[in-house]
Parts: structure tokens; C-alpha cells; sequence
């Protein structure tokens, strides 16, 4: 009976400590030797992730998804990839909060392909990503797509590597273009 009722009192004491009104101690590593990292010093913990998401202060804020502006798609696709569906509803969410902004999608292809071609296909890809925005509350009159083709390139060399980085679709806002 005494080993359960100090058992008891052990278990109520553990209980009260872990929620003690106290801060934790500040961890140390194991030298003792006070981390001094860029982010550390003078950094005010207050303003960590402050920004608001919504905002338009957001959009070139690095820390914000809302900086991230390229779709980049398959070769001789115009097909969103799931991997950018979140970047989408994003900036879904940015405009339909902010009504009086506004986007213009750039649809761009690599240089494989007749001028043609690659005019249409880059249309395909804004059209693609416009749909898409419009479906996550973006209202049809803040949107417009357009084709650059392949007169856009983000890189020149004739390597897949730099294929892949023109097949995409960019972002602009208002006071951008």
C-alpha cells in the first residue's frame, strides 16, 4: 500500500513539473559552445514566419510559397503535374482573396518543334494552369494566358536538362508585366 500511494505521489509530482508555468532551459550542444548561426544572431523570435500568406508583401517574400512562379511540365505535355497542385491552390487562395490583383500565365515550349507547334503547346500549358486556378477560387476576369513558344527560353543549351527547364508555364502579377 505505502509503495503505491509514493508511487502515486511520484507520478502526481512528474505531472505538475511538465507543466510548470517556467520556460525550458535553452539546449546546448554538447561542447557547451553557444550556437551562433546566421539566423540566430539578431534575429528577433517574434518575427520568425510572420508574414502573412495572403498578403501581397507575400509574393516576394522568399520564405512564401507565392515566390515559387514557374509550373514546369513533361515533354510534349500540357498536363499539370500533382506535384504543383499545392503551388496552385496557393495561389488560388492569393487571388481569390486579393481581388484586384491579377496574373498573366506565360506558356512556354523548348525548341524542339515547328514555331507553330510550340506557339500552341505553350498556350495549351497557361491555358492548362489558368483552368486550374480558376477551379481553386480565382476569378476568370483576374486571369489571362498567353503562348511565348520558344522565344522565352530560361536556357539555351541543347541538352534535355536545359529542355526541361523551358517547358514551363510562368506567373506574373499585376505590376510585373
Amino acid at each position: 500500500m505505502r509503495t503505491v500511494s509514493l508511487f502515486s505521489a511520484t507520478l502526481f509530482a512528474l505531472l505538475l513539473s511538465a507543466c510548470s508555468s517556467q520556460p525550458p532551459a535553452p539546449e546546448q550542444n554538447a561542447s557547451g559552445m553557444e550556437s551562433r548561426t546566421p539566423s540566430t544572431i539578431g534575429a528577433d523570435p517574434s518575427r520568425v514566419e510572420s508574414f502573412d500568406p495572403l498578403s501581397v508583401a507575400a509574393l516576394k517574400d522568399p520564405r512564401s510559397p507565392l515566390s515559387k512562379r514557374s509550373i514546369y511540365f513533361d515533354y510534349d505535355s500540357y498536363l499539370v503535374k500533382d506535384e504543383y497542385q499545392s503551388l496552385l491552390v496557393t495561389h488560388g487562395k492569393f487571388l481569390a482573396a486579393n481581388s484586384t490583383m491579377k496574373m498573366l500565365i506565360q506558356g512556354n515550349a523548348d525548341e524542339r518543334g515547328s514555331r507553330e507547334y510550340n506557339l500552341a503547346l505553350g498556350q495549351k500549358r497557361s491555358d492548362a494552369i489558368k483552368k486550374s486556378l480558376s477551379l481553386l477560387g480565382a476569378r476568370e476576369d483576374q486571369l489571362e494566358s498567353v503562348s511565348l513558344g520558344e522565344e522565352k527560353p530560361a536556357c539555351s543549351e541543347a541538352t534535355e536538362e536545359c529542355w526541361a527547364q523551358n517547358r514551363r508555364g510562368d506567373i506574373l502579377y499585376s505590376g510585373e508585366f
